[in-house]
């Protein structure tokens, strides 16, 4: 298992290792889990934005977070890949282990915890660069040295674009259509193969068709990666999910988890009132 200490060296063609099985908290919980948060609260500044989330992520699982808008769901997703770190005002307590490793431990390369844990963002981001040139990027930067052909087309395959780039891989990314971009970005983040990818509302700038094409992705992609979405789309959440977990706002502003559970169980039998008022509409 790469530490998280030093970077990480991706090679196209190799199989990277499982993380090794993390004894579960829950006797029902019988997944290998990728991610564990005990206890995280994020804040920015004085105002604490996430209180004591304690929830595991399994692994090649999709995991959608949900919620009201100004629960946290952005801020415990980029919370997972120390993104907020470059807030200057961010810190987050708790812990987060990642392979049997803390994320925000001493000494953790951050940068490292971002090649392992990638990020997909709400609006597709293209380098203004060339389509190949957008995927062989962060291979370039980390020193590959294997076949970079190989691992450009790899990529697109498994986002589901090569089909329809392939003659075309010197044209600037951002002429390609929306759900186009955003699949280049899936690319892009797969390229230095990852472990985990993050997706912050991936198809809320996407048209319907567009949006069938990320979540049928997603289903390909959790066969070797693990997954986790923030979305606002409920029928999205019930359509690609395999667990949610539902956050709220409490009086003090601060986002919590409510309730936990596959994703069936939340959309037809949720433990909580809360949850069946969500989901069905009633407040959010």
């Amino acid at each position: 298992m790469p530490s998280l200490l030093a970077p990480r060296q991706p090679a196209i063609g190799v199989t990277i290792a499982p993380l090794p099985p993390i004894t579960p908290t829950l006797p029902v919980a019988e997944r290998e889990t990728v991610l564990r948060m005990h206890g995280v609260s994020c804040w920015y500044g004085s105002f604490r934005a996430v209180k004591d989330v304690s929830i595991d992520i399994g692994a090649r699982e999709v995991t959608a977070l949900i919620g009201p808008s100004g629960c946290g769901k952005t801020t415990l997703l980029r919370t997972l890949n120390r993104m907020n770190d470059l807030i200057p005002s961010y810190r987050t307590d708790g812990h987060i282990q990642f392979g049997g490793q803390d994320l925000y431990g001493p000494g953790v390369d951050p940068v490292a915890v971002r090649r392992r844990i990638g990020m997909v963002f709400q609006k597709p981001n293209p380098f203004p660069k060339s389509i190949y040139d957008n995927v062989a990027f962060g291979p370039r930067i980390n020193g590959f040295k294997g076949n970079l052909d190989e691992l450009v087309e790899q990529s697109l395959r498994r986002a589901a674009l090569w089909n329809e780039v392939k003659d075309k891989l010197k044209q600037h990314g951002m002429a390609l259509s929306g759900g186009q971009q955003q699949r280049l970005c899936i690319a892009r983040t797969i390229a230095v193969e990852p472990e985990v990818i993050l997706m912050d509302e991936p198809c809320s700038a996407l048209d319907p068709r567009s949006t069938l094409q990320i979540e049928e992705l997603m289903a390909e992609l959790k066969r070797d990666y693990t997954i986790v979405i923030v979305t606002h789309n409920m029928q999205q959440a019930a359509r690609a999910s395999d667990r949610t977990v539902f956050l709220t706002m409490g009086e003090d502003r601060a986002g919590y988890v409510v309730e936990v559970d596959d994703t069936v169980k939340i959309f037809t039998n949720p433990r909580e009132r809360l949850t069946e008022d969500y989901i069905s509409g009633r407040f959010g």
